[in-house]
């Protein structure tokens, strides 16, 4: 599938393991390169899903320099919201207890910006998914950080860990979108170049 691609290098712009095994599944021949000190800082007030775009593309944009005419560039960048602000990862333990107790019994989203760039075309996508935690007790959140150390992880979880089959009730959307890339409306834009 998606042999429109065979003309390409395709690169996945991310060190997140659990994009290069998605992207890996749709069975695209692809490379990994990553840039330091991309700023993936955003403008105040932005809805979840145009934030999530703004970074994403950000993203894309540092690594313009290395497109050639045979080069496609794949950016994602991933947020949790909660309560109108964004979760990112945490900066060590402590944070990740906090963000998870303000994400237990309660409804939050999901939201991956995707970039898809080459020389001559950029389109980004944001795709947004619910998911909701039943009540979580201190010492499950002291055990699933301590033993799953959730700290490259936005909003301190892994859905695919022990705390998305213990604590995760519920999902409207994409399971994927929750790990970090919406395969299934990656592809559906891969298709189009």
């Amino acid at each position: 599938m998606l042999q429109n691609l065979s003309k390409y290098d395709l690169i996945l712009a991310s060190a997140s393991p659990r994009r290069r095994e998605l992207l890996g599944q749709l069975g695209v021949p692809f490379r990994v390169k990553t840039l330091a000190g991309i700023d993936e800082s955003f403008p105040e007030g932005l809805t979840p899903e145009a934030t999530a775009a703004h970074i994403s593309r950000a993203k894309a944009r540092a690594y313009e320099p290395l497109l050639d005419e045979r080069t496609l560039i794949v950016t994602a960048d991933t947020i949790v919201w909660s309560d109108g602000r964004v979760l990112g990862k945490p900066a060590d333990e402590a944070d990740a207890r906090r963000m998870l107790r303000l994400l237990a019994a309660k409804t939050h989203q999901v939201v991956t910006g995707v970039t898809v760039a080459t020389r001559r075309r950029t389109e980004t996508i944001a795709v947004s998914t619910d998911v909701t935690f039943a009540p979580l007790t201190d010492d499950e959140i002291a055990y699933y950080v301590a033993t799953y150390r959730p700290l490259d992880k936005a909003g301190a979880y892994g859905i695919q860990e022990w705390i998305g089959m213990a604590a995760v009730e519920s999902i409207s959307g994409s399971y994927w979108n929750v790990m970090g890339l919406p395969v299934h409306q990656l592809y559906k834009l891969l298709k189009t170049f």
